[in-house]
Formats: structure tokens, sequence, C-alpha cells
């Protein structure tokens, strides 16, 4: 029995002394790179007498995106995501801030017009002509992109554990995400472009963090528009393009100013 139990005993610490020399890998990875990713878009070539430079002289407003029942939450923001990719992978492109936009909607009495429209979209994936004409007047933007979420799923699967200890050393989380966007002329009703993208994101972690939604919606727009501004019909997209790794990371939030104690009149 003595041998049984020192047996147990050198079991369980070499689990604990592999999985604590794992751990400082494992948390490095978690605030890099560990985040493995890729998108396939399918997009249309843009109409002939269309060029996206005309972005670069005309502003172009974001439209909320619709969402099918069971989505119904996660597509809050998404034009919002959309603003701040465009600022990154394609910066001549003029963008009417979607706060601006709504407020302009709004001052305009158009927020009935622009439901009506918002619910017309989600049954039948087109804009209608009459109200998105006096929208686009409104808020000074002919061009108008209209995103769309499709699906959204994630889920979490345990790799490395104890169960000696009932300890869990790693999670792989995964999620996968299918969008469309659709760029439309308020002026003519014309559809000038489409693109639809499923992309996948996987991390290996120890903490509860999930892959965010943030992250996945910014790569999958990030792949979207570089296919929009090259002129691409279907590409494959991994980390091994920065600009769209790049989306991922964050910038640490500034630190405000200590206020100056000094007194007013005296120099320091």
């Amino acid at each position: 029995m003595e041998d049984w139990e020192t047996i147990r005993r050198l079991l369980q610490r070499t689990t604990l002394c592999a999985g604590l020399a794992l751990m400082p890998l494992l948390v490095a990875g978690c605030s890099s790179s560990l985040h493995g990713w890729q998108v396939q878009t399918v997009s249309t070539p843009r109409l002939p007498l269309f060029d996206h430079a005309l972005l670069e002289k005309e502003p172009v407003a974001i439209f909320g995106a619709p969402a099918l029942i069971p989505l119904l939450g996660n597509e809050a923001g998404i034009e919002t995501f959309l603003a701040d990719v465009l600022a990154k992978v394609a910066p001549s492109i003029m963008v009417v801030e979607p706060r601006e936009m709504f407020t302009r909607i709004n001052r305009q009495g158009l927020t009935g017009d622009y439901a009506r429209m918002r619910s017309i979209a989600e049954q039948a994936n087109i804009l209608d002509h009459e109200p998105l004409h006096k929208i686009g007047v409104a808020v000074g933007a002919r061009y108008i992109f209209q995103p769309r979420l499709m699906l959204f799923t994630q889920h979490m699967t345990d790799r490395m554990s104890s169960p000696l200890f009932s300890v869990r050393l790693s999670q792989t989380r995964a999620t996968v995400m299918r969008l469309s966007l659709q760029l439309w002329d308020s002026e003519t009703g014309a559809l000038l472009w489409s693109s639809i993208a499923e992309g996948t994101m996987q991390g290996e972690a120890i903490s509860q963090d999930p892959v965010y939604f943030k992250d996945i919606v910014r790569v999958v727009l990030g792949s979207i528009i570089t296919d929009f501004v090259n002129d691409r019909t279907g590409t494959k997209y991994t980390p091994i393009y920065k600009l769209l790794d790049d989306l991922l990371q964050t910038s640490p939030p500034e630190k405000e100013p200590k206020p100056d104690k000094s007194s007013p009149g005296k120099s320091t």
C-alpha cells in the first residue's frame, strides 16, 4: 500500500509541475498571436461604371446590420466596427460616422422611414429605393454600406487538464461568423457591389475569456473591405495579412494627465 501511495504522490507532483511549466507559455500567448483565424470571401465584381475611388470624393454612410431572429442582439454595433475598419484598411474613403448618421436621420424626422426600410431589408435583403433616397439626402451620403449578420457561433473545448487535481490547463475557444456587405447607390437605387465572407477564429487560453465578437467581426469586415478596394472576387485571408491581423490589436486606453497641483500664478 505504501508503494502505491508513493507512486500516486509522484504522479500528482509530476502533473502539477508540468502544468506550472506550461502556464507561462499559455499566458504569454493569450495576449498576442495565439488567436488563429482565417476568412474566405466571395465578392462580386464592381459595376463597370463604378470606381471605388468615388468614395474618396463623396461620403458613404453605414446602415445598421439586420440579423436573423436567433442572432438578434449580436448585430448591434457592427456599423461602428465597420467604420473603424474602413479608417484602418481604406482610410481615404470618406465615411459619415454612424452616430452622426443616426442623429441626422432623427433630426429630419425619418426614423419611421428608416425602420420600415430596415424591416424590408431583413426580409428581402433589398434597400427600398424611395426611403433609401430620402435618407441618403438627409445624411449627406449618396453611397450606403449595408452589412448583415448571417451566422455567429462559438464553443469551447478542453484540450489540457489534470484529472488528479480537477484542473483545466487549456481550452480551445472557436468562433464562426458569416457576414455580408452590400454597397448601394441611394440616388439610383442600384446595388453596386456585394460580398459574403465566413471567418473562423480559434484561441488557446487558460483564462475564461472567449474569442470576442469584436475581434472576429473586425477581421471578417477587414477581409471584405480588402476585396473591395482591390477588386477581388474571392480570397482566403489569414494572419499573414499583417494589416488585417493588426485589427485584433487594441491600444491600451490613454492615461489621463495628472492635475497640476501648483497654485495659479506660481511657477513650478
